[in-house]
């Protein structure tokens, strides 16, 4: 039977959730790598500050280690905050026995500002830990702390990690770009006696426990038996995720989102199978939604969830659309994302304004479904196309966000039911909202008079 890869964070545990343990092991678990945990240090924090720090006894961080490494075993290890210099003297000590790779994140400093490292503690983990480390992980000003150099650029990254790595003994060192200049995020790596530049774009998001998640992927890629750099590689990807998608909570410093690798694809298949009932569901009662099909053709979409919605490729609909044959409706095609522009940039709109608003299906306008969507108690609104800006008008999809949005503003919040009555060459339309397609297609379906028309079955 094939075994799950087995990493171990040594480090203080975050109460805020953000950094610390406890977005290591998120990252552990994300990665599809078993992890285990030795509590250094638990800290009373939040997004805010660190309140208080109670450091675990040296003995009884060592006997945690050695209770995973007789029981389970490690593929690799990482360490985090460790605080004190007996902690870090007991913890190398003891690592020194069991030999399997070590990443170290020299944590000094919280987010917050708050120190979690002693002074006394950064000469013992120069002696104790970062000689037995395969990969040394400072961030700008943990590795001026280190170097004694100032960085100010690349090439400063670069002169600090070269003289860690000699002065300590280091295998390889990589000093994080994140509170480096420019619009790119540079991570310089050294190792045996060469560099190389890991770069990303430079994201809005959340960084709380950036430098935590980011080592602890990089050891969760080393224990599936990655290579020191395609490992750094992957996690790069992984922490510019993590950072882009971070969790907006708390009044401070909001934390990373470790989760963010593996979410997006779980939501995409939920999506698509939503989509799927949907269609069903028209199929279903193709003889009634027939008549209802307008000239450019029928969709139906659904949207990621924010804050993954966030372009066309992230909303899904049926390719080639639903078209009227003879009495009933024929689908073109299977579900895909990016199969529609404008109802998705219907949806992205809608969505800024309510996330809980992720689909939408366009129908052919009457007066009829107007009134009957009225008397239903239905939020109903409308936009005139011959209102529309002139430099929005001739823009590729500028009409659709304009109009919605405009719909949007007339009542204060996003309508269940879109109309406009058309313009010169523009077919009149609805456009019908719901929490999800299946959603959608039910509010269709009782506009036009179908009976029983929700379906609630996987």
């Amino acid at each position: 039977m094939a075994r799950i890869p087995r990493a171990l964070t040594i480090a203080g545990s975050d109460s805020g959730g953000g950094a610390g343990i406890e977005a290591d092991l998120k990252t552990f678990a994300a990665l599809g790598v078993y992890g285990m945990a030795a509590v250094t240090s638990v800290t009373a924090q939040n997004t805010r500050e660190v309140r208080a720090v109670h450091d675990m006894p040296p003995e009884v961080v060592t006997a945690q280690i050695e209770a995973v490494v007789e029981d389970i075993g490690v593929d690799a290890a990482k360490t985090g905050m460790l605080s004190n210099a007996e902690i870090i003297a007991a913890v190398g000590r003891l690592l020194g026995k069991y030999g399997f790779p070590l990443v170290v994140d020299p944590v000094m400093v919280a987010k917050s500002g708050a120190p979690l490292l002693r002074p006394d503690a950064v000469e013992a983990l120069g002696k104790y830990i970062l000689p037995m480390a395969l990969l040394v992980t400072p961030n700008r000003m943990e590795a001026e702390r280190l170097s004694g150099l100032a960085i100010r650029d690349v090439d400063d990254a670069k002169a600090a990690a070269k003289k860690i790595a000699d002065e300590y003994g280091v295998n390889a060192v990589i000093v994080k770009g994140g509170h480096l200049a420019g619009n790119y995020s540079v991570d310089v790596l050294y190792v045996e006696g060469r560099f190389r530049e890991f770069a990303a774009p430079r994201v809005e998001g959340c960084f709380h426990g950036t430098g935590c998640s980011f080592s602890a992927a990089i050891t969760a890629m080393v224990a599936r038996g990655h290579g020191l750099e395609d490992a750094v590689e992957k996690a790069k990807r992984h922490i510019t995720g993590a950072i882009r998608y971070g969790h907006k909570v708390g009044g401070g410093h909001c934390p990373v989102n470790p989760m963010a690798s593996m979410e997006p694809d779980a939501e995409r298949w939920r999506v698509i199978e939503n989509v799927k009932r949907a269609v069903s569901l028209l199929k279903r009662h193709g003889r009634a939604v027939a008549p209802h099909v307008p000239e450019v053709h029928m969709n139906i979409v659904m949207a990621l969830p924010w804050p993954y919605a966030d372009d066309i490729s992230s909303v899904a609909g049926v390719v080639g659309r639903i078209s009227r044959v003879r009495d009933t409706i024929r689908v073109n095609g299977p579900v895909a994302f990016g199969a529609s522009r404008h109802l998705a940039r219907a949806v992205l709109t809608a969505m800024r304004y309510d996330a809980r608003y992720r689909a939408a299906l366009n129908a052919s306008y009457s007066k009829e479904i107007i009134g009957r969507a009225v008397s239903l108690g239905l939020k109903v609104s409308f936009y005139d196309r011959r209102e529309e800006p002139p430099h929005l008008k001739y823009v590729e999809g500028g009409t659709i966000g304009w109009g919605i949005e405009s719909a949007i503003k007339r009542i204060g919040a996003v309508p269940d039911l879109v109309y406009h009555e058309g313009d010169w060459g523009k077919e009149p339309m609805v456009n019908i909202f719901g929490v999800d397609a299946v959603d959608a297609v039910a509010k269709l379906l009782k506009v036009i008079g179908v009976r029983g028309g929700r379906d609630t079955g996987r």
